[in-house]
């Protein structure tokens, strides 16, 4: 900063130089000066422009070299954020571009699994009525056997009954002496079953 300050004013001090020169002239034809002075003045703005223009060469040089060098990796780093933003886009828009046939195919393979899942469901559930219609069968048998079971005791009891009432009704005093008298005989023979085993 210092620098460039200092440049301003060489800058500045060359550029009025001309402007300063004539009207130290237009003074000294007015006043008639001494020339003597103004060698001296000469040699005075000679060497102050001198030191200037040295101070100014020593530095001004290597100053806008390092700016120079600045301002170059500054577009050196600006042109990688450009291709580095333009590599983003272009992905950017390559997804973009393929985003219609990745949503197709995920729609695609929605509707693939929803399928199989409709079809694993359709399984499961004429699995599960094959084993309900098969239980309700085999409970629907022993209810069936179970009934013509308690049936035929049923029927039984009911025979048993009228061959009770039958047998009673047939039955007369004589009968039964006579049905008592044979079976004591069949005790007391010894060809008799009982006494045979």
């Amino acid at each position: 900063m210092r620098q460039l300050i200092l440049g301003a004013m060489l800058a500045g001090m060359l550029l009025s130089a001309p402007a300063i020169m004539r009207a130290e002239e237009k003074k000294s034809q007015a006043g008639g000066e001494h020339k003597e002075l103004k060698a001296w003045e000469w040699v005075n703005f000679i060497l102050l422009a001198g030191g200037l223009g040295y101070i100014i060469g020593k530095n001004a040089g290597p100053f806008f070299d390092a700016r120079g060098r600045s301002i170059r990796k500054a577009i050196v780093e600006a042109e990688e954020v450009k291709k580095e933003a333009d590599g983003r886009a272009q992905a950017v828009e390559q997804r973009l571009a393929h985003l219609a046939d990745e949503i197709a195919a995920l729609r695609a393979e929605a509707q693939r699994e929803g399928e199989a899942e409709h079809t694993r469901f359709a399984r499961h559930t004429a699995a599960e009525i094959a084993k309900i219609q098969a239980h309700a069968e085999q409970e629907i048998a022993a209810a069936g056997k179970a009934a013509r079971m308690e049936l035929k005791r049923y029927a039984a009891k009911i025979a048993l009954g009228l061959a009770e009432e039958k047998i009673r009704g047939r039955m007369t005093p004589e009968t039964e002496d006579r049905l008592v008298r044979g079976f004591v005989k069949n005790l007391e023979s010894p060809s008799s079953p009982a006494q045979a085993s």
